[in-house]
């Protein structure tokens, strides 16, 4: 006796339960308004988003997508398209989002609520980052102003030895004779010390004149 053959697997279920789950929710999912019951292990969302994950896993198309020849097949072509999109996207990340929906303290409405709520959310430490850099530039100009203020503030004092030391280094470096920097020094202190000439008061020149 030839042996009947077995049912395609697909993902652990056969075809056939598939397609009586799918018409199963195409008959009830404009009955299903609430987001909390719909996201419940057996609620609509739930089971639409599994059976999409198993649709697209066994498709032919390398993209993935699922033709509408299967969706009418398995009677959920009269889901609404954004609705299907939605339930596989929260499928496919349903440990997030259950957990997203946990710490939320508002709830939400709608997956297209909680898809808007968990994008916002990915987005404000790329923000929160931009920010902290634009407010750390003007801490370090503050703290670049107290030390600009202490080297306003210093008096250095020249003695006598430190003014020997800094002459002979120039010397040094600049290859000149101290001995010809002291006679310079010396010539230049003897014109300082010659008196400038009395010029003649105007009464005495007129004498001399007359």
């Amino acid at each position: 006796m030839a042996k009947s053959p077995k049912t395609q697997q697909v993902e652990g279920t056969s075809i056939q339960a598939d397609i009586q789950e799918g018409k199963a929710l195409g008959r009830i999912w404009k009955q299903t308004n609430s987001l909390k019951d719909s996201t419940k292990t057996k609620g609509f969302d739930t089971r639409l988003g599994h059976l999409l994950m198993r649709l697209k896993a066994a498709s032919s198309m390398d993209s993935g997508q699922i033709s509408r020849q299967v969706l009418t097949t398995h009677g959920i072509h009269v889901v609404d398209r954004r609705r299907r999109s939605e339930a596989l996207w929260f499928a496919e990340n349903e440990v997030q989002c259950r957990e997203f929906i946990k710490a939320s303290k508002k709830g939400f409405t709608s997956l297209s609520a909680l898809q808007r709520a968990i994008r916002e959310a990915k987005a404000k430490p790329a923000k929160a980052e931009v920010s902290n850099v634009g407010q750390s530039e003007p801490k370090t100009a503050k703290a670049d102003k107290p030390a600009a203020t202490e080297q306003r503030s210093v008096n250095v004092i020249i003695t006598r030895t430190k003014m020997v030391d800094t002459i002979l280094h120039h010397c040094k470096q600049n290859n000149l004779n101290i001995e010809d920097i002291i006679n310079d020094l010396q010539q230049h202190l003897g014109k300082a010390q010659v008196p400038a000439k009395a010029k003649p008061s105007k009464s005495k020149a007129k004498k001399k004149v007359a």
